[in-house]
């Protein structure tokens, strides 16, 4: 066994004696040691019930014959982080959570690993360690919320972001806004929409390394609790059979992680984290082959912020598994991939069905025909921008506008609820890449205002930063290469014309190539925001959205 490292033979009695003064019998020691990883805190609503969880997990463990061994890592709460220098931090801890995983792991040679994330960059950073290790893992998330009721009507913690800008365009009251406030986010759970956090354990068990179920079953529900026993029991039979993550994430698996995406229609973000995790693999993904996929795979669910559903709608209407086994009938999923419970897709899929085809559509009647994300290229991001395309209202589609031009969020959310952004201006948001921002903020704040205030039809945003899974409307984020870098987004100036065509997947400054240049020689070079602690380490080290952000090899 891997752990005989620190606790068989002579030489090692020191180590068996630390062991006991935490209470671990011979017999304890003697079994394979499982490492599981909790990112159980105080602060995220997500992970404030995951120590139930992970006892959960640490029972199945013991029922297969293994010793559980529990430890930490550090997590942030994109909604509570957001609009303030605390979300700089939420991209950035995701490298973090990886390294110090790493570090755990490696310090302490666990036989195989069990994590417990829930939410935004838990997912990712974990999923990456689990790659780079390589060695026997299971995932098991902490379940999603449950949509709030206000009126009769569901209710998110999207809806009360945009509550805030129907209060300064007074279409309700800041009494209706608290009532909304208090009922939006009901209890424990990732946020109840097809935001990143679910977005993630979606593609976490698409991907296969998740059992049936991981993805969608609402996180106060007894199955999730069975679910965790099962994922506790699970990892022995994948270490005893040595099965390895990079055995489950193949080419083939994050392909069809790719497919399940464009089908939910999940978070922007997701582009920016699949391709870090499998470069941990040594996978390379590049940006094209998310259109590539999605050209293929038909958008067949609106949930929150795109349509009316939520998770719990997906969960009871057969899960990630029902949405696989529609999109296979296309050839994008590969059936012979295998997963976590040691079966393949194809056995997983045999006794799966659609149980309400108004939460998940049959491929006759899909919301698109692509996918709900799409990479957008041209000579304002040429090596790409992305776009949740399913959100976005038909009217904004193909689009041109003027340039409003701001070069942080603070400044346009100002501009914004100072009712200083027309119609059919395009709001542009730079220096807030990985590198400029630094940290790459989410801009859940300004798309959310520019919803809440009525201007979603008639208004674009454009930023090298990132938005939210819970942004609607015409939001194109990860231009790339970024502002910071020199990227054409820093040559925009106020009034510029720019033109949006999503489907087919142009952006475009509509400045000719002798005035671009004539303005890059002026340009002034970019002096860092933050030049002191973790993100100025972060931002010398990090690397284009257009590779995932992640670090420089």
């Amino acid at each position: 066994m891997r752990s005989d490292l620190m606790k068989k033979g002579l030489e090692r009695a020191p180590h068996r004696s630390l062991f006991k003064a935490m209470g671990y019998t011979d017999e304890e020691i003697a079994r394979p040691i499982i490492g599981v990883v909790n990112s159980a805190n105080e602060i995220i609503p997500g992970h404030i019930h995951l120590d139930l969880i992970t006892a959960d997990v640490k029972a199945g463990i013991r029922m297969a014959g293994g010793t559980p061994v529990e430890f930490p890592v550090i997590g942030v709460c994109d909604g509570i982080a957001m609009n303030h220098a605390g979300m700089k931090y939420s991209l950035a801890s995701r490298e973090l959570i990886a390294d110090s995983i790493e570090i755990m792991a490696t310090a302490h040679p666990f036989d195989a690993l069990v994590f417990i994330p829930n939410c935004d960059k838990i997912v990712p950073g974990m999923l990456m360690a689990a790659l780079r290790l390589n060695i026997p893992s299971i995932f098991i998330s902490g379940g999603p919320m449950l949509a709030g009721r206000l009126q009769g009507r569901a209710v998110d913690l999207i809806s009360v972001f945009e509550g805030v800008g129907a209060v300064k365009a007074r279409k309700i009251t800041s009494s209706e806004l608290q009532q909304l406030e208090d009922c939006a986010c009901p209890g424990c759970g990732s946020c109840s929409g097809m935001y990143t956090a679910n977005s993630m354990n979606c593609v976490t068990e698409a991907l296969g390394l998740g059992l049936p179920g991981h993805g969608t079953i609402p996180a106060v529900l007894a199955a999730r609790h069975r679910l965790a026993k099962q994922a506790g029991m699970k990892i022995m039979d994948l270490l005893r059979k040595n099965v390895r993550p990079r055995d489950i994430a193949t080419l083939a698996a994050f392909k069809n992680a790719i497919a399940v995406d464009m089908a939910l229609g999940c978070s922007t973000n997701t582009v920016l984290h699949i391709p870090a995790v499998a470069h941990e693999a040594g996978i390379k993904l590049d940006l094209d082959l998310f259109n590539k996929i999605s050209e293929k795979t038909p958008n067949l669910c609106k949930l929150s912020p795109a349509g009316p559903h939520h998770i719990e709608d997906l969960d009871a209407a057969g899960g990630i598994q029902a949405v696989m086994k529609v999109i296979s009938k296309l050839g994008v999923i590969s059936e012979k991939a295998m997963t976590v419970n040691g079966k393949t897709v194809a056995a997983n899929l045999k006794a799966t069905r659609v149980l309400n085809e108004e939460v998940i559509r049959p491929l006759a009647k899909p919301y698109s025909k692509q996918g709900g994300i799409a990479v957008l290229r041209g000579n304002l991001a040429p090596d790409g921008a992305v776009v949740k395309q399913s959100a976005v209202a038909e009217a904004m589609q193909v689009n041109e506008g003027r340039a409003r031009v701001f070069d942080s969020e603070d400044k346009a959310i100002t501009a914004i609820l100072g009712g200083k952004i027309k119609p059919g201006d395009i709001v542009v948001i730079r220096y807030e890449g990985p590198k400029g921002g630094p940290g790459m903020r989410e801009m859940l704040s300004p798309t959310s205002a520019i919803v809440g205030m009525g201007l979603d039809k008639s208004v674009a945003l454009l930023t090298d930063g990132r938005f939210s899974g819970g942004t609607q409307g015409a939001a194109i984020g990860h231009i790339s290469p970024e502002a910071a870098e020199g990227g054409t987004i820093a040559l925009v100036k106020e009034g510029d014309i720019i033109a949006i065509d999503i489907p087919a997947k142009k952006l475009t400054l509509k400045v000719d190539n002798a005035e671009l240049e004539k303005r890059r020689i002026s340009l002034k070079a970019w002096t860092p925001a933050i030049t002191t602690g973790y993100l100025a380490r972060y931002a010398k080290m990090v690397t284009s959205a257009s590779t995932g952000a992640v670090f420089k090899d």
